[in-house]
């Protein structure tokens, strides 16, 4: 390759690209690593196969996905509303989503506590009319990630939504395609891999949230303990072996689940022709 074919600033940029990776990535993951491995192979199968490790690790899992899947159907819709009609306050919906952003999670868990409790504004009316409790229960995890994933995907599906071609709906709409057809043939396919990268997104922050879940979770083994809360608590107890070792555990089951997601995302991609 001739030099004109090379991007300016390739070799400072690439520096800097692996001094980031080196000091922030690798060797924190690296540390974590040799940590664990001061463990036994039985020591470590002993922590992995504990109840209340794995109890954690469902509770984690399944509230991320549950969580990243409604905010995914939720954040289309919203998506779509903020970007195809035009209503008063526009501007204002526009800016709060993003609130989760700026806001500490912390703020946002001890808000939502207060108001989802069995005694608060919410938790109340839904505890008279429905007889279930939200705050701290599994059910008040949900809630937590809901808010704080719920931004990323609308800010994935935005720009592919304000890029489509309107005139693609119209041409559906010419051969008889009535408005769920045209959505389901026409607009779905091309939204779904920003929606499934939108999820992937919403359920990597929600595995790894602390903040705003310990507040509203109740903390409770076996029933609302969460991942990095039974992490910290081994860091508390000084058993950085045994926290590293959940960390890892957590690491390597994270990454191949966005690795699949990540994968399906390319293959939609290439089968529409976006690649």
């Amino acid at each position: 390759m001739s030099q004109s074919h090379i991007m300016p600033g390739f070799r400072p940029t690439l520096s800097i690209t692996l001094v980031y990776l080196v000091l922030i990535v690798l060797i924190p993951l690296s540390a974590m690593v040799l940590k664990t491995l001061q463990l036994s192979l039985e020591e470590f199968w002993t922590i992995l196969v504990h109840k209340r490790v794995l109890a954690s690790f469902w509770l984690s899992f399944s509230a991320a996905a549950l969580a990243a899947s409604i905010a995914t159907l939720l954040g289309s819709i919203i998506a779509w509303c903020l970007v195809r009609y035009s209503f008063p306050g526009k501007q204002l919906c526009d800016a709060l989503i993003d609130l989760p952003f700026a806001l500490p999670t912390a703020v946002a868990g001890i808000v939502m506590a207060t108001i989802y409790e069995p005694k608060g504004w919410i938790g109340e009316w839904v505890m008279a009319a429905m007889g279930v409790q939200i705050a701290y229960k599994p059910l008040g995890i949900v809630f937590a990630l809901i808010f704080i994933g719920l931004p990323f995907v609308i800010r994935t599906i935005e720009p592919v939504l304000q890029e489509f071609d309107s005139a693609m709906e119209e041409a559906a709409a010419s051969l008889g395609a009535n408005r769920w057809q045209a959505f389901v043939k026409v607009i779905l396919p091309n939204i779904f891999p920003a929606a499934l990268t939108g999820f992937a997104l919403a359920f990597a922050r929600g595995i790894g949230e602390y903040g705003s879940v310990i507040f509203i979770a109740g903390n409770m083994p076996y029933i609302s303990e969460i991942v990095p809360l039974l992490i910290i608590t081994k860091l508390e107890q000084y058993d950085y072996a045994g926290a590293t070792a959940i960390g890892l555990i957590m690491l390597v089951l994270s990454f191949v689940l966005l690795l699949i997601i990540n994968s399906l995302q390319w293959w939609l991609r290439k089968r529409n022709g976006q690649l």
